[in-house]
Order: structure tokens, then C-alpha cells, then sequence
């Protein structure tokens, strides 16, 4: 199920925006707070992701700039007060896909929200890097510190998937879905195709490790 999540310290505004687009057929997670977002990234991956500026703890917008610096693609859209030229450029500088301001009309805000979820993981670039890291999606190719690694189509199809979600924790039931074009339910309790192939990976792409375990869900890719 594609899948937002809304980050808004407004009660009244969180629930009306959740309502909104769950309506619109979008499994939805709502945050309060920069930590609760960083909590949600670190279990889920998200299709898009809808910041206020002002939280609690800090602009969303230094947030989401430290995030892009580590490769995290998610669309993004800041949903703000913040109303001058200059804060939209700021926002768009800083890793926005999309700005809209306060007061808006929903259907408005529902139709931007579904157009970045379609855009999601069809305008990133056809190379993926990460340290030393390279993949080439459109050559199927991965190299190393320029050593060219050879990938069968699964281990491909599962790196991708977590360089693309890198700093976030994946679940082996995501993978599943995504990588073995099955839901779950149909895998019954056969994660050990998932271990198996991040195993594999972890031999081929050597130290450091790039692939970690997360206890009790699956795995993130990116520093330790």
C-alpha cells in the first residue's frame, strides 16, 4: 500500500490531513515532532512524506536538508504558514518536492500528495552512490572502491531497494512484497529467502558493512 507520513503539530490539523488521504486510498502515519519522524523513518519506508516547517523540536527544513545529505530520496512536501518568496525558495533549496500554503484546500493538498507518490522511485537517478558505493540501475552494474561486483537479479533487486531507502529501517515483509513480487501472507513464514540474500550481499560488498540488521524487522543500509 503506498504510504505517507504526515508530520504536523496541530491535533485538529494532523487528524483532518490523515483523514484526507486516507480517504484517498493512502495508509497513513502521523507524527508530532521531529523524533517521532525520525522514529517512523527508522521502522518504515515511506512513499511520501509531508513536513510542517515549525515543530516542537526544531524546522523541518534543516531536518529534511540533513536527510537529503544522506541519500534519502522520499518526496517531499512542506506544508507551512511560511508564506514569502524567500521561504519557498528556502524550502526548495533544502530538499522540498512540493510547497503549499496554509490555508489550503484539501483536495488540493490530496492531489499533490498522490502526484508525488507516483513520481516516488521513477525520477530518481538511474545511478546510485553511497561512499564508495556505485549503482548503475540502468547497466545493472554495481562497483565497489571500482571493483565491479557480480549480483544475481535478486541481490540486485534487493540493494536497490535499500540504497534507495538508505538510512531506513526495511522489513523483510517489505522486501518480500517488493523484491519477490509477493504479498507476505503468500511467503507464509518464509523470511529466510530475504537472510539468505542479504547475506550473500554483506560477502560481496565486503567491509565496511553497509548492511545492517535491525532486531525484529529486517535491515537498513548506510553507515552504522
Amino acid at each position: 500500500m503506498t504510504t505517507v507520513m504526515v508530520v504536523e503539530d496541530d491535533e485538529n490539523m494532523r487528524v483532518a490531513v490523515a483523514a484526507q488521504l486516507s480517504a484517498a486510498g493512502l495508509g497513513v502515519h502521523v507524527c508530532g515532532d521531529l523524533a517521532g519522524a525520525g522514529r517512523a523513518l527508522g521502522s518504515h519506508a515511506y512513499d511520501c512524506a509531508v513536513f510542517d516547517r515549525m515543530l516542537p523540536d526544531g524546522d523541518s527544513l534543516g531536518y529534511v536538508d540533513a536527510l537529503r545529505r544522506q541519500g534519502w530520496h522520499t518526496p517531499v512536501l512542506f506544508l507551512t504558514a511560511r508564506d514569502s518568496p524567500a521561504d519557498r525558495v528556502a524550502g526548495f533549496e533544502h530538499g522540498a518536492d512540493d510547497y503549499l500554503v496554509k490555508p489550503f484546500a484539501m483536495a488540493e493538498l490530496t492531489q499533490r500528495v498522490l502526484n508525488l507518490c507516483r513520481r516516488s522511485g521513477s525520477d530518481r537517478p538511474s545511478v546510485l552512490r553511497h561512499d564508495d558505493l556505485v549503482m548503475d540501475c540502468a547497466r545493472r552494474e554495481v562497483r565497489r572502491a571500482d571493483v565491479l561486483l557480480t549480483l544475481s537479479n535478486k541481490e540486485f533487486a534487493v540493494l536497490e531497494y535499500l540504497l534507495v531507502r538508505a538510512g531506513q529501517a526495511v522489513s523483510r515483509a517489505e522486501l518480500l512484497e517488493h523484491c519477490w513480487a509477493a504479498a507476505p501472507e503468500e511467503m507464509g513464514d518464509k523470511s529466510n529467502p530475504v537472510d539468505a540474500v542479504v547475506k550473500r550481499l554483506r560477502r560481496k560488498l565486503r567491509e565496511p558493512e553497509l548492511i545492517h540488521a535491525v532486531r525484529g524487522l529486517g535491515y537498513r543500509f548506510g553507515a552504522q
